[in-house]
């Protein structure tokens, strides 16, 4: 009989907390010919996506209970769909070739698309993201991570880092563009939606790669409740305008071009809705740029780019990453070039306390599961 492992899933948020997570035992995965088993030891606390049969199933953060702790913390960053695991390599496949991979080696999980062979087709890696072991089918997906980086910082990286930092990098372009139009001494005004998770990261990655234009890129933080101005004073050191959605949007749109000196050049919504959208083409310069996750992109764009053509704005999906930018962010986390966010763990099975804390605005940063080793599992 296969041995039994514990799995924890965070499916996708509701209003209610009991709806959202889920404690039970799976079999041991094989190990994929061409892959690995990872024994799980850290995973961030993200959500994944319920099927779209579900009758549960969100399709836009919209659709969440809009006065729910779980929905403030989509919108700010503090929770986010995605695959973050860190781990040691348990075992690999008989047919894996020439790798620089061992048993016992640290690695971070890349977010593939697609599932591992011999599950369910409508089983992914995010299906199995909290379980304690997991197959991962090609062992370029594995990354080591180095001996002077933590697993649980390590855990970080592989969807909420890697998202951020590929923004960044999509918004470099549009920085260089308002500044050489600009001239010498104009300013480019970014505006950041949240202060979560991938908020915090996008800031400090944007600070490492825009060192020498620091004095002229005006970076202004939106914050979505009252906890967000804190971290943003505290971690960010930003411009910060709340966005109190109890406020006519009339009332909000003119706030925000106060606190930036006018219209903005850029807008960074991780968690976009209809309504952020409506107020980001507001306080958008002609010719703005608004970045937004690919995740539900799609929807919005076709009912939102009409109207943002008229004043020549663009709407630009942002997808999670690639392996090679994951590899780098790796490089200059461990070297110290970019300083990771705080972060709070939390025991496996203390999953509820976690999601419950997070959605109060409890945690700055982000938090992450634990899963114990074998010998302290034996111990219990």
């Amino acid at each position: 009989m296969a041995r039994l492992v514990k799995q924890v899933s965070i499916e996708s948020p509701t209003h209610k907390l009991k709806e959202c997570i889920f404690n039970f035992e799976t079999p041991m995965p094989d190990t994929p010919p061409a892959g690995a088993r990872v024994k799980v030891r850290n995973a961030g606390v993200c959500y994944r996506l319920r099927s779209a049969s579900s009758s549960s199933s969100i399709k836009s953060v919209e659709a969440l209970h809009c006065g729910s702790p779980l929905h403030h913390s989509v919108r700010d960053t503090s929770l986010f769909p995605g695959y973050e695991v860190a781990g040691t390599v348990d075992a690999l496949g008989e047919e894996v070739g020439e790798t620089d991979l061992q048993l016992e080696d640290r690695v971070i999980v890349y977010p593939y698309e697609g599932h591992p062979p011999g599950y369910a087709p409508t089983c992914s890696l995010s299906s199995m993201l909290y379980a304690e072991y997991i197959a991962v089918p090609e062992v370029q997906y594995l990354i080591k991570v180095p001996d002077n980086m933590s697993l649980s910082t390590a855990a970080m990286l592989p969807s909420g880092a890697l998202w951020a930092m590929n923004t960044v990098f999509h918004a470099h372009q549009h920085v260089e563009k308002v500044l050489a139009e600009k001239g010498e001494t104009g300013q480019c005004k970014l505006l950041l939606v949240g202060t979560g998770g991938l908020a915090l990261w996008a800031m400090r990655i944007a600070r490492f790669y825009w060192p020498e234009k620091r004095e002229r890129i005006n970076i202004n933080v939106a914050c979505l409740r009252d906890e967000g101005i804190s971290i943003a004073q505290e971690y960010l050191k930003v411009n910060v305008v709340q966005w109190n959605e109890d406020l006519y949007e009339e009332q909000l749109v003119e706030r925000t071009k106060d606190a930036c000196g006018g219209p903005v050049d850029i807008v960074i919504d991780f968690s976009a809705t209809s309504r952020s959208i409506r107020r980001a083409l507001k306080c958008l310069a002609p010719g703005g740029v608004m970045l937004m996750s690919s995740e539900h992109a799609e929807g919005l764009i076709n009912r939102f780019g009409p109207v943002a053509e008229k004043e020549n704005h663009q709407l630009i999906p942002i997808e999670f990453g690639t392996l090679n930018q994951l590899r780098n962010l790796v490089h200059l986390v461990s070297n110290g070039e970019i300083e990771p966010p705080p972060h709070t763990i939390f025991s496996a099975d203390r999953a509820n306390e976690a999601l419950a804390k997070i959605g109060r605005g409890l945690i700055p940063g982000r938090a992450i599961l634990e899963f114990p080793e074998d010998d302290e599992e034996s111990e219990e």
